[in-house]
């Protein structure tokens, strides 16, 4: 398997941490969706990240898709999420408010770098949907009778949070507090502290072309 994209993108570690849970092998191309964009377009049209491409040729576009088809080829007895029921829909939803919440900062970027201007009214809506979403977070991880949100063993919410946390950290220093976030600073530095996120690190930074 080939996994593409930079790690300092949170939806592409969040895949590559998966597979080193999992013990998968694969090819990693740290391509940039702004250097290589035509090379990422002859896999995903959108010249997103991140693509998982399979011994196959067939491409796999987006976290989700890939961690499904991780998960399926793992069998349920290994997968990082449950099958099915509440327990699931639960873990779904953290995942929702984590990825969302990479996804604002990932917004708050182009803002500043791309579009070369930071507008009040949208950073300021972007800012409050992080905080919100953090504060719920937050609570969740507070109720979690675990060291892991959903049990003994680490899943793909706990994953998306770290991940989520670290990219927001790196681009927009200042924006998390850990004296508001407790808990939830606390589960990205123990994440971090892992193997399996320490091989799959890259420091932030934007490369708008080679």
């Amino acid at each position: 398997m080939i996994l593409i994209g930079q790690f300092d993108s949170p939806f592409v570690r969040r895949a590559a941490v998966a597979m080193g849970v999992y013990g998968f092998a694969y090819e990693h191309r740290p391509w940039s969706v702004f250097g290589d964009a035509d090379k990422i377009a002859a896999f995903n049209p959108l010249r997103r990240v991140p693509v998982l491409v399979l011994e196959g040729g067939e491409a796999l576009i987006e976290s989700s898709a890939i961690l499904d088809y991780l998960d399926e080829l793992a069998g349920p007895d290994r997968a990082m999420i449950a099958p099915r029921g509440p327990g699931r829909r639960d873990a779904l939803r953290l995942c929702a408010l984590a990825t969302g919440v990479a996804d604002k900062a990932v917004s708050l970027v182009y803002e500043r770098v791309i579009h070369g201007r930071e507008t009040p009214d949208w950073v300021a809506r972007c800012r409050a949907q992080i905080a919100d979403a953090l504060d719920a977070l937050e609570t969740a991880r507070a109720a979690a009778p675990t060291a892991w949100l959903f049990g003994e063993a680490m899943g793909h919410a706990d994953v998306a949070l770290a991940c989520a946390l670290r990219f927001l950290d790196e681009a927009h220093p200042g924006v998390f507090d850990a004296g508001r976030w407790p808990g939830l600073a606390a589960h990205g530095a123990g994440c971090e502290a892992l193997e399996v996120f320490r091989a799959v690190v890259q420091p932030f930074h934007v490369t708008l072309a080679d």
